[in-house]
């Protein structure tokens, strides 16, 4: 507990000190005095300063005009010429002042052979060196000119390439022709292939990379026992022979978990869903230690299989954790093009009492929509599925209304690799604000979601597809109580086009973005329905050009409620953007935007927005700017978006 004790004191003290901080502070902006120590003061000369002063002068002329021993000026291919100029062991030497002509020509001999050993690194086992030394006596930059002129001859190429294997896999492929599987991917996926030409670069990375993807499943200790590269210089061809050794196929053993105090480890490994018994793979290895990191209950994780036991058919899987603390308070700011800036407040418990359930609170503050909310959810079952209710109260504004609605819900939800799935009860209540307002309306449904996500990477796709589908069946509460059911779908898919490429040889594909919604409620025209669980569209995310939730039912009045059915459609190409020959991380955009809100199927009219925008891959994930045009109203928005979500 901290008290707090109220002192008095004049009101002229804290003036006082208040002058002094300024006093102080003007302080240091006065010119700061130079120390005259040892340096002769203006308008006096003493016997021997001058004398003292011309020989200072001297030596700091001297330091200025100093030169290079000699300088190395490499011509030949640009391929080469710019390796040799960087990596040249004779570089070193350049600035030693003492250097004679006999260690300049030891010099010289040496670089000839270091020079001859680079280019083999690059392919060229029979190139023809030419080495000069020129003196340049006028030159600033040194007395003598060392040049080294290089005519690298035919590059070499693979002409052969032999994997073998040794231990346990090449035992296993030999019994099962299942087990043939791994080394023919291996072989496969070699990279310095028959014809290409040979590096030393090339072929390093071409073994790491098998190696990678020996060690990758089954084999973790896996190692490359003999490599082999055999140049002849004459034909300009190389022979690769390369052979890895297993070692012991391992098995996934039992979580052993370290770290922890406070949270229950059966919940901790059920989070983790380890495939125990199943063959090492890891990827599955990483899969388990995403899904405890993400859980909220850790701040960090990492899982180690222990290759150290003697049991590689149960190899104890070794899981370092550090706990999240039990209770938590995250305050944050931000900014949409479509509500403005943003306060929020977040609260979490990871253990709630009685329950032991995780519970996060989240209030959010902006320009149209205001909300108090919490979710609770329980640590998943064996099978990953877990309990979860939450409850949210927001007003927002919605068409030509301001909407107080009320949200509770509870049921179970899974999420998995790819796939979220969920089904849960849930009530609403939404109550319209404004002149000629909707009435008010509350309903209870029974609700199922489904959402898949195969992108090849969730945060900054290139590729892929994501779709989602929720179904409800109710009754509303107000009003006549008649059935009524709910549909809402919407998908994301991203195809890759033609690839931009730098004079570097980087390249990155553009991307057609198309996006699809749709939605519908049907009951009888009569059925109050809670506006909440009807649809509105138009903002950043769905139809650009127009403002949040713009695009409704237009009532006779002119006033714009939420509909019983949704289309929304959208095109849109993004291009990586080419500087001066270089590949940046900023993207180019254009899109066309069409969606449509109505009562009935076949009065659904889109309204179009078009549009450029550019895109930024930051460390953060993408940033997005987008100037669109609404066409029916006519008038120009900007949007702006940060990160990537489905």
């Amino acid at each position: 507990m901290v008290r707090v004790v109220s002192v008095s004191s004049p009101a002229w003290w804290p003036a006082l000190l208040f002058c002094g901080v300024l006093l102080l502070q003007g302080c240091s902006l006065l010119p700061k005095k130079e120390s005259t120590e040892g340096k002769p003061v203006a308008g006096l000369v003493r016997s021997g300063d001058a004398d003292t002063a011309a020989k200072d002068s001297s030596k700091d002329e001297k330091k200025t005009d100093k030169r290079d021993a000699f300088t190395v000026d490499v011509r030949g291919p640009e391929a080469v010429r710019d390796y040799l100029a960087l990596h040249l062991e004779i570089q070193r030497y350049r600035e030693l002042d003492d250097l004679g002509a006999t260690e300049i020509s030891r010099l010289m001999v040496a670089a000839e052979a270091n020079a001859r050993e680079l280019l083999g690194t690059l392919g060229y086992f029979t190139p023809t060196l030419t080495l000069e030394l020129n003196e340049t006596p006028e030159s600033t930059k040194a007395p003598r000119e060392i040049v080294i002129t290089v005519a690298p001859g035919e590059p070499t190429k693979v002409s052969n390439v032999q994997i073998s294997y040794a231990g346990e896999i090449a035992k296993d492929a030999a019994d099962d022709t299942a087990a043939e599987a791994q080394p023919d991917s291996i072989r496969t996926g070699w990279a310095l292939r028959a014809g290409q030409p040979f590096t030393q670069q090339a072929w390093d990375d071409a073994k790491t990379t098998a190696l990678r993807s020996l060690t990758a499943k089954r084999f973790p200790t896996g190692n490359i026992e003999v490599s082999r590269a055999e140049v002849d210089a004459d034909r300009s061809e190389a022979r690769l022979s390369v052979t890895y050794q297993s070692g012991p196929a391992y098995k996934f053993g039992p979580l052993m978990l370290r770290g922890l105090q406070r949270y229950d480890p059966d919940g901790a490994r059920r989070i983790a869903r380890l495939p125990t018994g199943t063959d090492y793979d890891q990827q599955k290895l990483l899969d388990a230690q995403q899904r405890l990191a993400s859980s909220g209950y850790y701040d960090s994780v990492f899982l180690t299989l222990d290759t150290d036991s003697n049991t590689p058919l149960a190899a104890p899987v070794i899981a370092q954790l550090r706990e999240a603390p039990l209770q938590k308070v995250v305050m944050g700011v931000g900014f949409t093009t479509d509500n403005g800036p943003r306060l929020s407040i977040d609260h979490t418990h990871n253990r709630m009492p009685l329950l032991g359930w995780r519970a996060v609170s989240r209030l959010s503050l902006d320009n149209d929509i205001q909300s108090l909310g919490t979710e609770w959810n329980a640590v998943p079952d064996d099978r990953g599925w877990r309990w979860f209710a939450g409850g949210e109260l927001k007003s927002e504004q919605s068409g030509s209304y301001v909407v107080d609605s009320g949200r509770l819900r509870g049921g179970r939800n899974k999420s998995s690799d790819h796939i979220d799935r969920s089904y849960f009860l849930q009530y609403d209540y939404a109550h319209n604000r404004g002149t000629d307002a909707p009435p008010s309306a509350s309903a209870v449904t029974a609700n199922w979601g489904w959402t898949g996500r195969y992108f090849d990477d969730n945060s900054a796709p290139s590729r892929g597809y994501g779709l989602a589908l929720e179904m409800a069946a109710g009754y509303t509460l107000t009003g006549q109580q008649v059935p009524f059911t709910r549909t809402y779908a919407r998908f994301l898919g991203v195809l890759p086009l033609g690839a931009a490429e730098d004079r570097n040889a980087r390249a990155r594909r553009s991307r057609l973005q198309m996006r699809l919604e749709a939605g519908a409620v049907a009951a009888k025209d009569s059925a109050q329905i809670p506006s909440t669980l009807m649809f509105l569209t138009g903002g950043d995310t769905t139809v650009r050009g127009y403002s949040y939730k713009q695009i409704g039912t237009v009532r006779a009045d002119g006033k714009t409620v939420a509909g019983r059915y949704l289309g929304v459609a959208s095109l849109e190409w993004q291009r990586p953007f080419v500087y001066k020959d270089k590949l940046t991380e900023w993207e180019s955009v254009v899109f066309v935007d069409a969606g449509a809100v109505a009562d009935k199927p076949g009065e659904l009219k889109p309204k179009v927005g078009v549009g450029v925008g550019a895109r930024w891959r930051s460390p953060v994930g993408p940033v997005q700017a987008d100037l669109a045009y609404g066409v029916d109203s006519k008038k120009f928005r900007l949007h702006f978006r940060l990160g990537f979500t489905f």
